[in-house]
This record gives structure tokens, C-alpha cells and sequence, in this order.
């Protein structure tokens, strides 16, 4: 009877101590495969130029602070955020302020801004007439179907004595029935992609066309050299590193834009782009 009850009991205490170790063996692993080498990776969502351009730059850094950084590139302007929305991406970088809000208001988005990088000027492109100016009476200017960007198209051909925007109205905000004078009674055709604008300005097609610098870069096409008409450096639409809120004060978060802001990144993007792109300074 003794000798089976000690059998008993030292079967037990073996299959207690094998269910410790098992625990804490799981809970190790657990601890190890989780969130340290995880949180050392950054995936960023990016068009290809500059923004791709410019974090490919920015690797070498990152790895000096100890992150890999992936980059995932888009060609449109509507999957980065939705990528970013369902956690495959740890932040995008594409979009400025006023696109990120108009998303945000028409897609329930809870992202947030986690520091502005650089500005792209849009410029206004013609292969028939070398200023607005010429623009004849009933000229056709061709726009994208984004409209989160008329307004600043608008606000360009303000600043260039083309048209006047309506008192009293948040001009990045404004529409085209927002426009107040229009003395060469200009027209505007407004259905197309971005992305095929540059298409539409090689085949000469209308009187002129306003292109993203990112596109017209991608394209062969100077914003400095090639438009009629360029964005001002005062411009608020800097492009953002933009991610789910909450995550711009994680570590990863704050190394990236530490890095997009520095000295040797900032003279990386003047000395590339030579004013086409131009980086934010704050």
C-alpha cells in the first residue's frame, strides 16, 4: 500500500512540474515570436515618387536606429487608406491634410497625422501656350476627378490672376461653383484619374492640364522646367506619415519621422528634385 501510494504521488508531482515547465515554456515563446521583433519593422504604404523614392533613402538611417523599413507602393489614392485601415500597413505616406479630412468625413477613418515631410508644387502644363495668360477665351482646362484637390487647383489659378474665389469661404475647401469671376469664361473638365493625366497632357488634349508633381515626376515631366504655372512653397498641402490613431506616438512611429526630417533626407530631397519637391522645415 506504501509503495503504491508513493507511486502515485511522485507520477504527480513529475506531471505538475511537466505542466510548470510547459507553461512557462509557451509563455517564453509567446514572449520571444511577439512584439520585439515586430515592432522593430515598419511597413509604410507610399506612391512610388517621391515618396517611395525618398524612404528608400531614409532605410540606411532607420537601420542605424535599429528598424528594417518596408516599403509597399501604390499607383492610386484610395488603397493606401484602406490598407492602413486594416493594419497592413504601419503607416502611409501620400497625402496632405486636406485629403486625409475628406477621407476621414467619407470613410469613418481614425487616423491622424504624424508629421508633414515635404510639399510636390502642382503646376499647370500646356504644349500650346507657353502662359495662363495666352489661355484664349473658352479655354478647356483639364483637372482630376479628386475633388479634395479643386480647391488648391483653384487657389493656384487665383494666385495667377485667372479667376476669383468667393469671400468668405475656406479656399482649400472650395469648389468649382465656388468660383466668383471668370473673366476668359475658362471651362473645366474634371473626369479623370490623376494618374492619367500626364497621358492626357502628352497627347494634347485640351488647353491645359493640372498635374500632382508626383505623377508629372514619375512621368519625365519638370514641374519646373515643363508648367506654365507652379504652386507656391507657402502651400499647405504637405504630404503627411499618416497612421491609425494612437500609433503616432509609438517609437517606430516617431524614429521614422525623425529620420524623413532630417538634415541629410531634407538635403536629399532639395539636391534630387531641385525645387519640384521641397521639403518641410519646421
Amino acid at each position: 500500500m506504501k509503495k503504491w501510494l508513493l507511486g502515485f504521488l511522485t507520477a504527480a508531482i513529475v506531471l505538475i512540474l511537466a505542466a510548470c515547465g510547459g507553461g512557462d515554456e509557451a509563455s517564453d515563446t509567446g514572449s520571444d515570436s511577439g512584439s520585439s521583433e515586430e515592432d522593430k519593422t515598419i511597413v509604410v504604404g507610399a506612391s512610388n515618387t517621391p515618396h517611395a523614392v525618398i524612404l528608400e533613402e531614409a532605410k540606411p538611417l532607420l537601420e542605424e536606429k535599429g528598424y528594417e523599413l518596408q516599403i509597399e507602393t501604390f499607383q492610386d489614392y484610395v488603397l493606401p487608406n484602406t490598407a492602413l485601415e486594416e493594419e497592413d500597413l504601419d503607416a502611409n505616406y501620400f497625402q496632405h491634410l486636406p485629403y486625409l479630412e475628406l477621407q476621414e468625413k467619407e470613410q469613418g477613418y481614425d487616423f491622424e497625422s504624424a508629421g508633414a515631410i515635404h510639399i510636390e508644387p502642382m503646376a499647370v502644363y500646356s504644349k500650346k501656350y507657353k502662359s495662363l495668360d495666352e489661355l484664349p477665351d473658352g479655354a478647356t482646362i483639364i483637372l482630376s476627378n479628386s475633388v479634395a484637390e479643386h480647391g488648391r487647383i483653384l487657389m493656384i489659378l487665383e494666385a495667377e490672376g485667372l479667376i476669383k474665389i468667393k469671400d468668405g469661404i475656406d479656399k482649400t475647401q472650395a469648389a468649382l461653383d465656388d468660383i466668383a469671376e471668370n473673366p476668359k469664361n475658362i471651362k473645366f473638365d474634371y473626369d479623370y484619374e490623376p494618374a492619367l493625366l500626364t497621358q492626357i497632357y502628352n497627347n494634347d488634349e485640351g488647353d491645359a492640364v493640372v498635374i500632382n508633381s508626383n505623377y508629372a515626376i514619375d512621368a519625365g515631366i519638370s514641374p519646373t522646367e515643363d508648367s506654365i504655372a507652379l504652386e507656391g512653397t507657402d502651400s499647405p498641402y504637405a504630404n503627411l506619415i499618416v497612421t491609425r490613431a494612437g500609433d503616432e506616438d509609438s517609437e517606430k512611429i516617431k524614429a521614422l519621422v525623425e529620420v524623413l526630417k532630417s538634415k541629410e533626407i531634407q538635403d536629399f530631397i532639395t539636391e534630387e528634385w531641385n525645387g519640384a519637391v521641397v521639403p518641410v522645415t519646421e
